[in-house]
């Protein structure tokens, strides 16, 4: 929203940009100004505007890491509730187990070959 004020020809910065934050973002930008050791709200907003930027990480990678690690853990406590109850461990637990964390090793991998996969 720009200000219909008149001003004055021979200004450096003819044009105000003006918007409204709560408390707390206020507080967190004057917090990053302390940062960059400045008290000049003017000089820190415009820099942050034109030369700052937003990171956004794709997490879905690290999500399918997550559920595959919670099958594991679903089915290690099935094979202890087993091994518990009759005193037998079978190799075809095993082979769950071991097949699922070769599927994490895989996931894994994948990730770390994009980098996260971070998009600006």
């Amino acid at each position: 929203m720009e200000s219909q004020q008149k001003i004055p020809v021979n200004r450096k910065r003819p044009v105000q940009i003006i918007f409204r934050v709560t408390e707390k973002e206020r507080d967190l930008i004057y917090k990053k100004m302390q940062q960059f050791k400045t008290d000049n709200l003017a000089a820190y907003m415009r820099k942050i505007s034109i030369d700052g930027y937003v990171i956004h990480v794709d997490y879905s990678d690290l999500k399918a890491v997550c559920a595959e690690m919670q099958k594991i853990g679903t089915n290690i406590n099935q094979i202890a509730k087993r091994v518990n109850t009759t005193n037998l461990i079978y190799k075809s637990d095993m082979a769950i187990i071991e097949t699922r964390v070769k599927e994490i090793w895989d996931l894994l991998r994948l990730t770390l070959s994009r980098g996260g996969k971070m998009q600006s």
